[in-house]
């Protein structure tokens, strides 16, 4: 019965302690829900403080400026009667100066004062033609242009007109670079800076006839490009009409980004980017063109667009410069170390280090990274440059052979005498050439000239096995003359002995010549790349 008893008080205490602790647990999370929701309220408490003092600070901004907005219309109001005045001013006063133009004889004689006739008369045609006969003189032209076009009566509508006849002539085919040249001149001339608008001849706004004019041929030049290809001089034409008339919103992003991307390397290019609002892609643009390998382009586009914390340009040019290494030396290696090889991968590094010089300079990046090795290897390749093109010069000059009578030797007779103009002159004999532009097989000198030659209508000439003139002539042959580099004489056939040479042993009333040392010849050699870092 006890025991009973000890066993229900148990189960009874037990049953207890197991509802205490299901009300400990259950007021706990009501505790840490209250808090929760203490915490919560609270955020939403600062967060409506917080929007309720921006509201107000907005409200009062939006005051400020609708009164600003306000006075501004009222000016506008209140100048408008000035403003059409001195607008009619302006008209009548530039169709009186186009009209007196008009009157006066087309004279050429003076480049500024016809630059501004011609744009007076609004005669974009002859306009064109104009700038083309004067393709010599760009550089003073570009000047005179930009004074000239502000002159006219319309200048939008004429730089149009002129861009307008050149799709034209693009769609023909006719006369499409000139025109591409003459009419990049006038862009630029129209939008001295692409991205700046306030400095465009005719202020921020044009008239909307114009805007949709320049629309519409915008959108025929896309058209075009997809039918022909498509030259960077063009690419940027485009871009700077696009960004000079407003006209970003026409045109899918994603065409002009690729546009950018495609003519990187265009000087306006970086500058223009910055103008169409590409936002963030503008960095994905920078990425694109480092894995291109168009370091140097990043460089400027990241200096345009403020992201040269992001894209380092230090670091850019010394990769640059590591590829552009790598590359030279591939280009080597690919043709075998031979002349043109050499040339290419010689070409290939100056122009690199040349464009590095260039970023660094424009950048004023000189105490960053140091430009003094880069000059010295460019002098050296420049000079490489040099004399191996003279070398190339000089043997491929015309050489007079050296003859001998039949008794004579190369160290006896009287020393060569000049012959005189109209013997040197003469039709006697030929000159030299190669017959093509392929360069020779490279052996020796000794073997080169160890092989007698045919001329033609001749006998047989043997060459000496030595570096001299063997004194008899008439050897049979004993080797093609194919082995021989690919040059091919030819000699008057008047006068001409069964053992192949003039009875009088001289050419053009020479008594004799000296004999020629074919081991004087340089061969070919690559040229090894000092090294120099970085």
């Amino acid at each position: 019965m006890t025991t009973e008893l000890s066993t229900i008080k148990t189960e009874r205490v037990e049953k207890l302690f197991e509802d205490l602790e299901a009300q400990r647990t259950i007021l706990s999370s009501c505790t840490q829900l209250f808090t929760a929701l203490t915490s919560h309220f609270t955020i939403l408490q600062d967060s409506l403080n917080q929007k309720s003092k921006s509201l107000e600070s907005k409200f009062v901004s939006l005051g400020s400026t609708s009164l600003q907005s306000f006075q501004s219309l009222t000016h506008r109001e209140n100048s408008i009667c000035d403003r059409e005045s001195a607008a009619v001013k302006l008209v009548n006063d530039k169709t009186a100066v186009a009209l007196a133009e008009l009157q006066k004889p087309a004279k050429f004689t003076d480049l500024s004062e016809s630059l501004k006739s011609l744009c007076l008369r609004m005669d974009s045609s002859l306009l064109l033609k104009f700038i083309i006969s004067k393709r010599k003189e760009s550089m003073t032209l570009r000047a005179e242009i930009s004074r000239a076009i502000r002159e006219s009566v319309d200048a939008p509508r004429l730089v149009l007109d002129a861009v307008d006849e050149f799709l034209v002539q693009k769609a023909e085919g006719v006369g499409v670079t000139d025109k591409r040249w003459a009419c990049g001149m006038l862009v630029q001339a129209m939008f001295p800076e692409g991205n700046n608008r306030e400095k465009a001849v005719g202020g921020l706004e044009y008239a909307r006839s114009i805007v949709e004019r320049a629309a519409g041929i915008l959108k025929r030049w896309k058209e075009q490009m997809g039918e022909a290809e498509l030259s960077p001089a063009e690419a940027v034409m485009f871009l700077q009409m696009v960004v000079g008339f407003g006209l970003n919103s026409r045109f899918d992003q994603d065409f002009l980004r690729k546009l950018v991307v495609d003519f990187a390397s265009r000087r306006d290019m970086a500058k223009l980017a910055t103008n169409f609002g590409f936002g963030e892609k503008l960095a994905d643009i920078i990425d694109e063109l480092v894995k291109n390998g168009k370091e140097i382009e990043a460089v400027y586009f990241a200096s345009e667009s403020g992201l040269t914390e992001r894209f380092p340009p230090v670091s850019l040019l010394k990769s640059h410069l590591r590829n552009s290494k790598k590359n030279s030396t591939n280009a080597l290696k690919n043709g075998n170390y031979n002349n043109i090889a050499t040339d290419e991968s010689n070409n290939m590094e100056l122009t690199s280090i040349k464009a590095i010089i260039k970023c660094v300079e424009d950048h004023k990046l000189e105490s960053e990274f140091s430009i003094d090795s880069l000059k010295k290897r460019a002098s050296q390749l420049e000079k490489s440059k040099s004399e191996r093109k003279k070398s190339s010069v000089t043997n491929t000059k015309p050489q007079n052979k050296r003859c001998h009578g039949a008794s004579s030797s190369r160290g006896s007779g009287p020393p060569p005498l000049r012959p005189s103009k109209a013997a040197k002159f003469s039709n006697s004999y030929r000159s030299l050439g190669r017959r093509n532009a392929a360069p020779p097989a490279q052996l020796s000198p000794a073997a080169r000239y160890s092989v007698p030659y045919n001329y033609p209508n001749q006998g047989v000439y043997e060459g000496s096995t030595t570096a001299h003139y063997a004194s008899g002539y008439g050897v049979p042959h004993t080797q093609s003359p194919a082995a021989i580099s690919q040059q091919h004489y030819t000699l008057p056939v008047d006068n001409v002995g069964a053992a192949g040479f003039r009875a009088s042993g001289s050419y053009g009333g020479q008594s004799s010549y000296g004999a020629y040392d074919y081991s004087s010849a340089v061969p070919p050699s690559s040229y090894q790349s000092s090294s120099y870092k970085q």
